[in-house]
């Protein structure tokens, strides 16, 4: 912990708060401060913002082979430092050491990625149909970015939005989650290691959020937004973003079903259902939400399932051995008590799990529930906890109806042996994902992002880069 910032970063250098403020960062596990970071105001954001709108000229005129070695640069060193960064990142926000180190990996990835599609950036030629006039299209940065992380994958969700906006030629202030901002800060001293310029990655901590991002989105010099976060936070940044028309990218919540069909490998069915609710403690909004499960299987499924779930041992993620963490804090843990609660009280049976462990952290036990009412809170509410709730259907078109019975369309997992009906059932859920026999979907080298209320836009695969950079048609005439 003491050779992490603890300092706010502006224009390449580590400052205090203006007035000095300062927060403080928790360890879920056991409820104690691990340290206090700068706590970033209004002051402090305006400095962040000069300091990105003065460095985007000069950074946007970057060959794109010099923004490409950057990241290169940041990718070897992530790599080079996977444990010190994956235990930074578990005492901040409390996944298993284990799967900390992926997300460093993959964290990594997207560094390599977009390094690679910063030289492929593309314009276009050809005479006009009219014949009067050439058209030359070539691609320029939106300008300065605001990117907004979450706290349940502080690294991956950092390098996934900086990655891009470096590659394409942007500068940006990046906000972290109050909660994990010290995998943030150790990312942008990496990138100053890797020789990022002063001032095109500004990072500002802080607890006040409102006071930070209302004024850069509304006071016109800020271009492009990116958030990762709650539904409803997002409906409010998009309402601030209206005034200065931002540009936005949104990456909100899920609700994503998964669905067991009757000629389903079982084996294969709880494989996936492992990785899809498991990964980080349940806490991802890709998790499995609702397990719809024919009811021709799903006794055996369910039985399966919490026979798994159940063999998990939870502790503190820095103990070997530990499958499964804290959530992130208490507000996080009551959340799930109470959708399990009322659950329960509406007749679903408790399989596994269910009760919260005494002593300190935010701990829950991993929990199978079957016969859950479909009116019960949990089935169109976001969980983000180790809880997989079982209903059962009988029917296809049953099935598709009520997965789509829901405001959000981030990601759908779908278990089936059969091709024709795997691909229907894809074809039909209202999803931007699909995990065809898998649980997991998310890749780099893919676009992550849901339709209806779960977002706007994609990040990662090569579309990603497309969110950070504008078309200019010129006009020649032929002469």
């Amino acid at each position: 912990m003491t050779d992490t910032p603890t300092q706010l970063f502006i224009g390449g250098t580590w400052v205090d708060a203006a007035d000095g403020a300062t927060m403080p960062v928790d360890d879920p596990a056991t409820g104690e401060i691990l340290c206090h970071v700068a706590d970033a105001g209004a002051k402090d954001t305006r400095l962040a913002e000069d300091a990105a709108v003065q460095a985007q000229e000069e950074w946007a005129r970057t060959a794109p082979r010099a923004r490409s070695e950057i990241l290169r640069r940041a990718y070897e060193i992530i790599l080079d430092r996977v444990d010190e960064l994956a235990h930074l990142m578990t005492s901040e926000m409390g996944k298993p050491l284990p799967e900390a180190r992926g997300e460093v990996a993959y964290a990594a990835e997207f560094f390599r990625w977009f390094s690679e599609e910063a030289v492929r950036i593309d314009g276009g030629a050809g005479i006009l149909p009219d014949g009067r006039n050439r058209m030359l299209l070539s691609r320029r940065p939106v300008g300065p970015c605001l990117l907004i992380t979450p706290w349940n994958f502080p690294l991956a969700m950092g390098t996934r939005k900086i990655g891009p906006a470096i590659a394409a030629g942007c500068t940006m202030i990046l906000k972290p989650a109050p909660q994990t901002p010290l995998s943030s800060l150790a990312l942008a001293a990496i990138l100053k290691e890797a020789g990022l310029p002063d001032g095109v990655l500004n990072v500002v901590t802080t607890s006040r959020a409102g006071e930070v991002c209302e004024p850069l989105l509304r006071g016109g010099r800020i271009r492009k937004l990116s958030f990762t976060g709650s539904t409803q936070v997002g409906r409010i940044l998009l309402a601030q973003s209206a005034d200065a028309v931002v540009r936005t990218s949104m990456e909100l919540g899920g609700n994503a079903p998964f669905l067991v069909f009757d000629d389903a490998d079982l084996d294969v069915a709880v494989d996936g259902a492992m990785l899809a609710k498991m990964r980080n403690m349940g806490e991802a909004c890709t998790a499995a939400n609702r397990f719809f499960v024919h009811s021709s299987v799903a006794e055996e499924f369910g039985r399966r399932l919490a026979e798994r779930m159940g063999a998990l041992v939870v502790g503190p993620g820095t103990r070997d051995g530990v499958d499964v963490g804290p959530l992130i804090d208490a507000t996080g843990r009551a959340k799930v008590e109470e959708l399990v609660a009322d659950a329960v009280e509406r007749g679903a049976e408790v399989l596994v799990g269910g009760r919260t462990p005494e002593g300190p952290g935010c701990f829950y036990p991993p929990t199978v529930l079957a016969g859950v009412d479909p009116e019960s809170r949990l089935m169109d509410t976001e969980i983000f906890g180790p809880v997989a709730a079982i209903v059962t259907f009988d029917d296809e078109d049953e099935v598709v109806r009520r997965a789509n019975d829901t405001p959000w369309g981030l990601v759908g997992y779908v278990f089936t042996e059969g091709l024709d009906r795997a691909l229907r059932v894809s074809e039909r859920l209202e999803v931007g994902m699909v995990g065809l026999n898998t649980g997991l979907v998310s890749n780099p080298a893919a676009p992550f992002g849901g339709v209806k209320q779960s977002g706007l836009g994609r990040e990662g695969g090569r579309v990603g880069i497309e969110e950070f950079l504008e078309y200019q048609y010129l006009a020649v005439p032929v002469r």
